[in-house]
């Protein structure tokens, strides 16, 4: 049974959790800064020779479709309801954010440590203004791990027992995962790596952030 002890969203702003909250913006701050750098590297080492797309049994035996308005539109409100969300569900605010940062500082990581080109056909973004963000963040230059499919992945994870949320960030992250290897714009591995990848951010979490996660376990 699920804690009915009452808790807003700016409970997270007193002293009791204050110092957490902060904690939790300082993380993401410095995870998406790594972020950036390691798109830039990504960038940077893509125009060596060396860089070279390679083979997928998967997208050499499917046609490149252009799903630019799901993978890039799509994503962006996505980003928008599910903070919206967590914002509205205190209680597993503070170790989802927590759990965000750890998500897209392992992924910088890798990204970091092996380069591969895009596949050929690729879509091809548009000149719109979510493209121009979707391209300043690099997001086709870091193909390992597919972070479309892999963040509403972790969604799930946290919020497992509630069943719609979960149903929900399941098949968000289906359909960006489906959506990505149609438009050629990740690799096969990248997108069914993505869950594990998720899955161990998921629990390395619950390891670092204890008495975050201890707010939505169910109470005894």
């Amino acid at each position: 049974m699920e804690s009915t002890h009452p808790m807003r969203i700016r409970d997270l702003f007193t002293a009791k959790w204050r110092d957490s909250l902060i904690a939790a913006g300082v993380l993401l701050f410095v995870s998406y800064l790594l972020e950036h750098f390691a798109n830039v590297y990504a960038f940077t080492y893509m125009l060596r020779p060396t860089t070279v797309p390679v083979g997928d049994i998967i997208l050499d035996n499917i046609p490149a479709i252009d799903l630019n308005f799901i993978i890039v539109e799509m994503a962006f409100v996505a980003i928008i309801v599910g903070t919206l969300f967590v914002l509205r569900r205190p209680r597993h605010a503070l170790f989802a954010l927590k759990a965000l940062a750890l998500f897209v500082s392992v992924r910088a990581l890798c990204t970091s440590l092996t380069h591969v080109g895009i596949y050929p056909d690729h879509m091809i973004l548009d000149l719109g203004l979510f493209d121009t963000i979707y391209r300043y963040l690099n997001f086709q230059t870091g193909l390992f791990f597919s972070g479309h499919t892999g963040l509403p992945f972790l969604l799930a994870l946290v919020f497992w027992r509630e069943k719609r949320a979960r149903f929900m960030f399941l098949l968000v992250s289906a359909v960006f995962g489906t959506a990505v290897l149609l438009a050629h714009v990740h690799y096969s591995i990248d997108v069914f790596a993505a869950p594990f990848m998720a899955y161990g951010v998921f629990i390395v979490s619950k390891k670092l952030f204890p008495h975050d996660y201890k707010l939505i376990e169910p109470s005894s």
